[in-house]
């Protein structure tokens, strides 16, 4: 999960820029662009999430799986990857299976503490036992029963709620918190707050248990409160600051709750699978591990998930989706690659698949076509989630937002240059740079060059234009999937204009804040924007976001740096001769989005323009 930030500012009708309105960022942050104020309203994204988990069907191709057990008893054998079962006859070659299911058991970790249960009551924040984890201790098992206060059947039925307190060390960690319920009626629901009461993540069942599991985010020196209760209505109080305020008593019953912070020496299994260049490999956990990782074939992390985001995949990928923990990869060369399992006690199943890429697939050779539209559009914004306001919305276009810039009409068709300049500069010819996808294919038409192609087979489009006003969508950018493999090959993303031509007194992630005499000003605000587009075509052709604020400035960087996004030098200012050329490049996954590893974004946008052979 991401971390909030502070309020997304914007100046309201009457009000000054002094006084600035927060408020909240609607959209799911995993696929938007967020501007560096936006704050998260995060019980929306949750229900955005469980909305489009229960409406995505992920394709499914004929045939059964390859079955594998896992050889390894005890603890030991297969740890790590150097140790890796090898699974033969799974791939995507001639005489082999795409589907492998395996199963296996993973060993608990016998050094976790192990601590009395906690007294009642500790039913609201301010109540909360107080764990140590993370700051005092790594990890900690305990138990407790919903049902045995005083907000219980026994007492005045509002329903039982405890509290734990996780305490944030010298560093941002993620804790994972579990539950498990060996024996009685309850079925339990994990929520995590922060000091202030806002909900940061929920969860009720594992994997189709009574059990449940969350993954989360403790920033340094921060307070995180986990909450049990049991699951259905009465789940989540109307007040998690005071006691009592639940809705009505559900299951009631015993629980034992584990708290870690990962690090320890509990079991983990890998396995081995071949893999050609090019192929898009999904993995699903399911049961009792809750977390799975890809490592390349020199033992590198270069995916790692304790968290399903498979709702964000495209309609129509094939790619594994529920459980546990889901994860994807496009390989960029021929290997032994391993998929490890971690962070359980207890059997599991783990789905692995691989596809070739989605327009290698075609039933004729087409080259997709990436539409850049400045003209204005209408878009159904109900693809980008499952808002009840969504719906058709009219954006302007880019010649709008032109006097936000202190430009003019006669200042459009230079800015237009600078964008698709930049965006052909990031994706056709960084990719064919990249030598080792010969047959790499994109047409990058814009609107005011080219008839609309859009609706046509193989068109996806990012329209530049557009505010948060028309759209309802309270971001700068977002795209309709995060798609490795590009299998939605028709899709739609924004770059609103309205915070990006903003006063710079109103907003950090204006461009304005970058412009001084010195700039070469429509050459910056081509560029940057450029960049935020490709940003979002990366997302529809397969990338997640990358760390904004480690030393390497990448087109796949989250939301909240718009200087390094931007490509602004260190001199601070837009459009001067220091001003950097950000690319797709190598980086570390976002650490505050709950993935881990090193994503390749340049590889796996070049595998989602493959061209194909038949």
């Amino acid at each position: 999960m991401l971390t909030a930030g502070v309020a997304l500012t914007l100046v309201a009708a009457g009000q000054s820029v002094a006084e600035p309105a927060p408020q909240l960022s609607q959209p799911d942050p995993m696929l938007a662009f967020l501007p560096a104020e936006a704050q998260v309203d995060w019980a929306a994204v949750h229900r955005n999430r469980e909305s489009r988990k229960q409406s995505r069907v992920a394709a499914k191709s004929a045939g059964q799986p390859l079955a594998y057990g896992e050889k390894e008893t005890g603890q030991g054998a297969n740890d790590s990857p150097a140790q890796a079962e090898h699974v033969t006859g799974f791939g995507t070659g001639k005489g082999k299976n795409p589907k492998l299911s395996i199963t296996g058991d993973l060993a608990g970790d016998p050094t976790i503490p192990v601590v009395t249960p906690f007294a009642e009551t500790n039913d609201a924040i301010p109540l909360a036992s107080d764990t140590g984890v993370p700051a005092r201790g790594r990890a900690l098992k305990t138990s407790g029963t919903i049902g045995d206060g005083p907000y219980g059947t026994g007492g005045d039925g509002s329903g039982d709620h405890d509290f734990y307190k996780l305490t944030g060390g010298a560093e941002f960690t993620f804790v994972v918190v579990e539950t498990d319920t060996p024996s009685g009626d309850l079925d339990t629901h994990l929520a995590a707050y922060d000091a202030t009461g806002q909900l940061l993540v929920q969860q009720d069942n594992l994997a189709g248990t009574t059990d449940s599991r969350i993954q989360v985010p403790v920033g340094a020196g921060q307070d995180v409160y986990v909450m049990v209760a049991a699951a259905g209505p009465g789940a989540i109080p109307s007040d998690p600051m005071t006691p009592g305020t639940g809705k009505r008593a559900g299951t009631e019953g015993a629980y034992d709750l584990t708290i870690s912070s990962g690090d320890g020496p509990a079991d983990r299994d890998f396995f081995s699978v071949d893999l050609k260049a090019g192929d898009v490999l999904g993995a699903s956990a399911k049961g009792k591990a809750t977390r799975v990782v890809i490592n390349d074939p020199a033992g590198r992390e270069v995916f790692g998930s304790s968290q399903d985001f498979s709702f964000l995949y495209a309609e129509n990928s094939p790619l594994p989706a529920g459980g546990n923990a889901v994860a994807d990869f496009v390989a960029p060369k021929d290997g032994r690659y391993t998929v490890g399992v971690e962070n359980g006690d207890g059997r599991y199943d783990v789905t692995v698949e691989a596809y070739r890429p989605g327009s290698e697939l075609n039933p004729r050779p087409d080259v997709l076509t990436l539409f850049l539209d400045f003209d204005g559009a209408r878009v159904n914004t109900r693809i980008f989630g499952n808002d009840p306001t969504a719906g058709n919305k009219d954006l302007s276009p880019l010649k709008k937002f032109l006097p936000g810039w202190g430009l003019t009409a006669a200042d459009e068709n230079a800015v237009i240059d600078g964008v698709v300049a930049t965006v052909r500069e990031n994706i056709e010819k960084d990719l064919a740079a990249k030598g080792t996808n010969k047959r790499f294919a994109v047409r990058i038409l814009n609107s005011r060059d080219h008839a609309d192609p859009w609706g046509q087979p193989n068109v996806s489009r990012v329209v530049v234009g557009g505010s948060i006003a028309e759209s309802g969508i309270q971001t700068v950018g977002i795209a309709q999937s995060i798609d490795a493999g590009n299998f939605g090959k028709e899709e739609t993303a924004l770059v609103l204009l309205d915070i990006l031509s903003a006063p710079a007194a109103q907003s950090r992630t204006s461009l304005n804040g970058y412009i001084t005499p010195a700039s070469d000003k429509i050459a910056f605000i081509g560029r940057a924007i450029g960049n935020i587009t490709a940003h979002e075509a990366g997302h529809m052709s397969g990338s997640w976001h990358q760390d904004q604020f480690n030393a390497l400035d990448a087109i796949m960087d989250q939301g909240g740096n718009p200087k390094g996004m931007f490509g602004v030098g260190p001199d601070a200012i837009g459009g001067t001769a220091d001003d950097i050329d950000v690319d797709f490049h190598e980086d570390v996954l976002n650490p505050n989005e709950g993935f881990t590893g090193v994503e390749d974004s340049l590889n796996r946008t070049a595998w989602a323009y493959v061209r194909g052979t038949n």
